[in-house]
């Protein structure tokens, strides 16, 4: 879906199909048939934009094999679907019975992680629009922190600074720019928006920098006023953004919360859960432990790393942090130019969810996406921008 901005931006809202994740490329094309063309069709609109995830094997098919590449870009016009951003975060085995800390490798000291994105890159240039010349890639906010050392961090840094200059050699090949965005995430050594500050001023290139993802930007308590303003006064870009919405619970002492929390603690993600008090941020890798243990103070409002559908938040005594994704889209987009001009709307834990809450079969699913979209778009417009067709 395309908007235009008052000051005449382009504005692009797309959806992550790492919901319903596939390994390898004849699974890419079933997406498009299954889901995201039925999506398309709920919505009444001509042309839907998704953000694609690639997994490693499909990654490296695409990237190796032009015909496939063509055949993929075929598809995606005889669907109605545009892609501008993939989701480069997971390298596979996102759709595993449990993923929790495997989602964060390879990490960025690994090679592989610089030579996947490098392939996704070169992807992208050729599965872009006809009239548009930029890309972007959200990617693992450099690794998890109990495995980082100095010596890895080093060989993190010279990684991003390879990527940045292929970058700017695929731009010069193609005439096509890809950027790069780190995405941070709870419990990862780029937590918040202000961790992403050092390593990507380091960097200090224009196509390298930050994802803002909503839902870790509010299980983190960053305010998106003051953590968007900070990345400006750095000159660190806003890639991309991920329209996303974390679990809250205002009073995690209460045994109704504790009990309504439970029904979140599911074993395929990982659920990292923050609280905040008069000494600084407290958190747990998942939201198991803490229920289980006295980690977090419950004095205090919680909130877990769990993307619940923008427009459906659950039933009280939880709620979810919507009110945060507003804030930031209004800085986003809602001032006179847009701080970046790809949105991607990415509840991937639509099958986590409490059974209860679980749509059941395709259908629900392309239902429940189409409306946290039309939810989306509505924000959008709310703000000002337009609707193309």
């Amino acid at each position: 879906m395309r908007f235009r901005h008052p000051d005449g931006t382009t504005v692009h809202l797309a959806y992550c199909t790492n919901v319903h994740p596939a390994e390898t490329l004849d699974g890419v094309l079933a997406q498009l048939r299954d889901h995201c063309e039925p999506v398309r069709r709920r919505l009444g609109r001509d042309r839907l934009g998704i953000g694609l995830w690639l997994a490693k094997d499909a990654a490296r098919a695409l990237d190796t094999d032009p015909a496939a590449l063509r055949a993929l870009r075929a598809e995606l016009d005889r669907r109605g679907l545009e892609v501008v951003t993939l989701n480069g975060f997971p390298y596979e085995g996102f759709g595993a019975e449990q993923v929790k800390y495997r989602v964060y490798k390879p990490d960025w000291a690994d090679p592989e992680r610089l030579e996947h994105t490098t392939a996704l890159a070169r992807v992208l240039t050729g599965l872009l629009p006809d009239d548009l010349t930029e890309g972007s890639i959200s990617t693992l906010p450099l690794g998890w922190r109990t495995t980082w050392t100095a010596a890895r961090a080093d060989v993190a840094h010279a990684a991003l600074l390879t990527l940045a200059e292929r970058l700017d050699a695929l731009a010069d090949l193609t005439g096509r720019s890809v950027r790069v965005g780190l995405e941070p995430e709870p419990g990862c050594i780029v937590e918040t928006t202000g961790d992403a500050l050092a390593p990507l001023t380091a960097v200090g290139h224009p196509r390298i920098g930050v994802c803002v993802d909503t839902c870790h930007l509010a299980t983190s308590f960053e305010d998106p006023h003051t953590a968007l303003d900070a990345l400006a006064a750095a000159h660190v870009p806003v890639v991309k953004s991920q329209l996303s919405a974390a679990l809250h619970a205002e009073h995690p002492r209460l045994p109704s919360v504790r009990e309504a929390l439970a029904a979140f603690d599911e074993p395929r993600f990982l659920h990292q859960t923050r609280a905040v008090d008069s000494t600084g941020r407290h958190g747990t890798d998942d939201l198991g432990q803490a229920l289980a243990g006295d980690a977090l103070p419950d004095t205090s409002p919680w909130r877990s790393h769990f993307h619940v559908p923008l427009h459906a938040a659950p039933a009280a005594p939880l709620t979810s942090t919507l009110p945060v994704l507003k804030d930031a889209l209004t800085r986003l987009v809602g001032g006179p130019h847009p701080l970046t001009r790809h949105l991607e709307v990415e509840t991937y834990t639509w099958q986590a969810l409490p059974p209860e809450l679980r749509p059941r079969g395709r259908t629900q699913l392309a239902d429940g996406i189409a409306a946290e979209l039309a939810l989306a778009r509505d924000l959008l417009t709310d703000l000002g921008l337009k609707e193309l067709p």
